[in-house]
C-alpha cells in the first residue's frame, strides 16, 4: 500500500462513519456522495477553519484586515451603534453558525434528530449558501478588483464559495423542520431589511467599494440596488433549498414527520 493509501486508511479508521441517508435529488444535494462523506469525516478541522474565518471576518469588518495598530475596532463595526452589531458581520455570523452546527453534531453524532437544535442547522445552511454566493457576486460583478490587495480579493471570493459548498453537507445529519426554516428565513429577511433599507436606520450591508464617492458611501447609487437584488435572489434560492430538503426528508420519514 502506498503512503497515500495508508494515510487514507488511517484517516478512515479514526473518523466517524458519515450518517447513512438515501440518495437525494441533486437540486437539494448537489455534491458527490464521496465529497459529502469526506466533509463529514473532517467535521472537526472544517469547524475550526470556520471559527478562524469568523475571527478574520470580524477583523475585516472592523476595518483592520492587515493592520494590528490600535484602535482595533474601526471600520463598519466601529461606526455602528451597539444594537446593529449582530446585523453587520453577515459572513462571520454564517461561518460561526456552520461551525457550531458541525460541532453539535460531532459531539454526539448518534443522537436522535429530534434532540438536535434544528434552527441552528438551518440557519447555518441559509447563511452559508446566501453569503457564500453573494460575496463572489458582489466582488466580481459590482466591486471588481483594485479596492483591496489582489490576494485578499481572490481569498474573499474563494473562501466564500467554499461556504456555499459546505452548506450542502448539513442535510446528512440534521432534520429540517418548518419551525427551523421559519426562524432562518425570518432572520435573513430581517437582515435584508436592515442591510438595504432605512427601516431600521442606515443600511447595514457590507461596505461596497462601488458605493464609495470619496466623501462617504452613497446608497443611492446603482451598486446598492444590484447588491440588494443579489441578496433577495439568494435568500429565495436558499429558501427553496431548505424547503426542498424538508420535503424530501418528510417523504423519506412518512407523513408523521411533517409536523414538528
Amino acid at each position: 500500500m502506498s503512503a497515500i493509501g495508508r494515510l487514507r486508511a488511517e484517516l478512515l479508521a479514526r473518523t466517524p462513519t458519515p450518517p447513512a441517508t438515501p440518495e437525494r435529488p441533486r437540486w437539494v444535494a448537489p455534491l458527490p456522495r464521496w465529497l459529502e462523506d469526506w466533509g463529514l469525516r473532517l467535521a472537526w478541522p472544517i469547524a475550526i477553519v470556520n471559527l478562524v474565518g469568523t475571527a478574520f471576518g470580524v477583523w475585516y469588518y472592523a476595518g483592520r484586515p492587515t493592520d494590528l495598530a490600535a484602535p482595533l475596532l474601526e471600520g463598519h463595526l466601529g461606526a455602528a451603534p451597539l444594537w446593529q452589531l449582530p446585523l453587520i458581520p453577515d459572513s462571520p455570523v454564517a461561518t460561526l453558525l456552520i461551525a457550531l452546527s458541525l460541532i453539535v453534531w460531532r459531539l454526539d453524532p448518534d443522537r436522535e434528530w429530534a434532540h438536535h437544535p434544528d434552527w441552528l442547522h438551518v440557519l447555518a445552511v441559509v447563511g452559508c449558501l446566501k453569503l457564500g454566493l453573494w460575496t463572489p457576486y458582489v466582488q466580481l460583478v459590482i466591486n471588481g478588483p483594485g479596492h483591496v490587495a489582489p490576494w485578499l480579493y481572490w481569498f474573499l471570493i474563494g473562501s466564500h464559495l467554499l461556504m456555499a459548498v459546505e452548506a450542502f453537507v448539513v442535510h446528512r445529519y440534521a432534520r429540517f423542520t418548518p419551525r427551523a426554516i421559519a426562524i432562518a428565513l425570518g432572520w435573513y429577511a430581517l437582515q435584508d431589511i436592515a442591510d438595504y433599507t432605512a427601516v431600521l436606520g442606515p443600511p447595514t450591508h457590507t461596505r461596497l467599494a462601488a458605493e464609495w464617492t470619496g466623501a462617504g458611501y452613497d446608497h443611492t447609487l446603482a451598486a446598492h440596488d444590484l447588491a440588494a437584488l443579489g441578496a433577495l435572489v439568494l435568500t429565495i434560492l436558499a429558501a427553496l433549498v431548505v424547503v426542498g430538503v424538508w420535503r424530501v426528508q418528510r417523504r423519506e420519514s412518512g407523513p408523521e414527520a411533517s409536523v414538528s
